[in-house]
């Protein structure tokens, strides 16, 4: 999965030559073998390489607060939502949907790698919920469907429908 986002990140970056990558562990944590220097390993690491390589600095924050907000949703992302268990879910997504509340993006009003690889990774959970479900988590919901019609961020994603009213069932038509 992870070197699906990458690749896919490489194409929205822009970037012409594709980078090579490997993966180590059971949990497969990538790792791109650097021909300047050594192997950079993890997520996070990489992908911030790949935002500096392609010359975006903005998609990692434009200023010292929004930077930290940046990382912070990136560890977020390696720490909480990779590999979280079914009890898990209800809690990032209350978490998050409390967040984005009075919020467009991750980090501040701008959309940054953070909003790039929690919506790779935040995609299967929203995929198995129910519509139900869905308007629970309605600020996640608007914005994982802003996030993925961003140009060029869906990529090797299923769109995902999400509901955008409410339907009220009723007999009188």
């Amino acid at each position: 999965m992870a070197l699906r986002e990458l690749s896919s990140l490489e194409k929205y970056l822009g970037l012409k030559k594709p980078n090579k990558y490997s993966t180590q562990g059971d949990k497969k944590v990538p790792v791109l073998q650097n021909n300047t220097g050594p192997p950079l390993v993890g997520l996070v690491t990489v992908a911030c390489h790949l935002v500096k390589e392609a010359k975006r600095p903005e998609l990692l924050g434009d200023s010292a607060e929004s930077r930290a907000v940046v990382q912070q949703w990136l560890e977020y992302r390696v720490t909480k939502l990779n590999n979280c268990t079914k009890d898990d879910i209800k809690t990032i997504l209350k978490d998050l949907n409390m967040y984005l509340q009075d919020k467009v993006y991750l980090a501040e009003n701008q959309f940054t790698l953070a909003d790039i690889l929690m919506y790779y990774g935040i995609q299967p959970l929203i995929v198995d919920l129910a519509i139900q479900e869905k308007e629970q988590y309605v600020n996640v919901t608007r914005w994982f469907d802003h996030i993925q019609h961003y140009p060029g961020i869906r990529r090797h994603l299923s769109p995902v429908v999400v509901l955008r009213n409410r339907i009220y069932t009723s007999r009188h038509h």
